[in-house]
């Protein structure tokens, strides 16, 4: 069964590539999905977004580096995309019940729209504050990132904010 994880991913973190590994070790293909709104003016272009994902899983040591994840972007609809693709499930990570009361509607509304199922996984304790906006809050200021990002990710936001 495939599943998507979808997500603006501006920047991965951490706790995202924990959700994407523990869901490629449940489900057989995991589709990263880069959601993009050419509306809101991000850290990073979809592009980049993309390729730091990219570096993210690669950087993970080789026995914890899934093989059954793809990167994908999309920009309309998320159930259109799930129709298109013939997937019939989501994972969402959730990293507190502030998560749960955000997530929940447009769960129903997925399956509402398309007959796709959500599958909730809890973050794991170490990253249930960290966030892409935190992130980039602490980052902006000169705060040390390192830990909460990819490595390869908090060197390119270092950089990102280096150039301002």
């Amino acid at each position: 069964m495939r599943v998507v994880c979808p997500g603006s991913f501006d920047p991965v973190t951490n706790g995202h590539l924990d959700i994407f590994t523990r869901a490629a070790a449940q489900w057989d293909e995991v589709i990263v999905l880069v959601t993009y709104n050419p509306n809101k003016n991000g850290l990073f272009n979809e592009q980049e977004r993309v390729a730091l994902i990219e570096a993210a899983i690669a950087d993970l040591p080789e026995e914890r580096r899934p093989k059954n994840i793809r990167i994908d972007t999309w920009d309309r609809l998320l159930v259109d995309y799930l129709t298109d693709n013939n997937i019939s499930a989501l994972v969402k990570g959730l990293r507190s019940s502030l998560d749960y009361e955000y997530e929940l509607p447009m769960a129903q509304m997925n399956q509402r729209l398309s007959g796709a199922d959500t599958y909730f996984l809890l973050t794991s304790p170490e990253y249930g504050y960290v966030s892409s906006t935190l992130c980039k809050e602490v980052a902006k200021y000169g705060g040390d990132v390192s830990g909460l990002l990819p490595e390869p990710v908090a060197e390119a936001v270092k950089a990102k904010f280096a150039e301002s």
